[in-house]
């Protein structure tokens, strides 16, 4: 009899034991949520956070009770064009590149030396871009160098100015008598 109550003390202890243990985890846990919300970041505005990692950890019920909540990505367009045009020029057979971004496509006009076919240039091209943008972005390229001028003409443009849009399918009917690359 007294073994068993001496076992029912030290399960009882154990049990105990876990649940504080428990509590002190769910703690922890609701802490490290806390730091890792991504709504206690500093504003993008931040010059610090430029150089920092980009990381974000959610729990199930977060993501449900910030559902009413917008959140869409910006994305510099600018820097965007400009990273795209920087690692193409890396490429060999590139003498010039113009680059404009949009809020859905990818406009890509290059002047190349001979030693580049116009389909691996063209290849390289959309490559590049396709890999940097988003998946609904559509890339267009050509090796028309004559398009540059009129990629060049629209780069103080608006996304929230239609009046472009003319202009910008006419651009892309004439990118598309070039090859595109795969």
């Amino acid at each position: 009899m007294t073994r068993m109550i001496l076992l029912s003390f030290i399960m009882m202890c154990a049990v105990l034991a876990g649940c504080e243990n428990t509590e002190n985890t769910a703690e922890e846990h609701d802490q490290i949520v806390e730091e890792l919300d991504p709504s206690n970041e500093n504003t993008p505005d931040n010059p610090a956070q430029e150089n920092k990692l980009g990381y974000v950890r959610y729990t199930k019920e977060q993501l449900n009770n910030n559902s009413e909540q917008n959140h869409s990505v910006n994305i510099d367009r600018t820097k965007m064009a400009n990273m795209i045009t920087r690692i193409i020029l890396r490429n060999d057979g590139f003498e010039e590149v113009a680059t404009l971004v949009t809020d859905q496509e990818v406009l890509i006009a290059y002047a190349k030396n001979s030693a580049l076919n116009a389909e691996e240039a063209a290849d390289i091209a959309k490559k590049t871009a396709v890999s940097a943008v988003p998946g609904y972005f559509h890339v267009y390229v050509s090796g028309n160098e004559t398009l540059m001028d009129d990629i060049q003409s629209l780069h103080n443009s608006s996304i929230q100015d239609n009046s472009y849009d003319n202009t910008i399918d006419s651009i892309i009917r004439e990118m598309k008598k070039s090859p595109q690359g795969n």
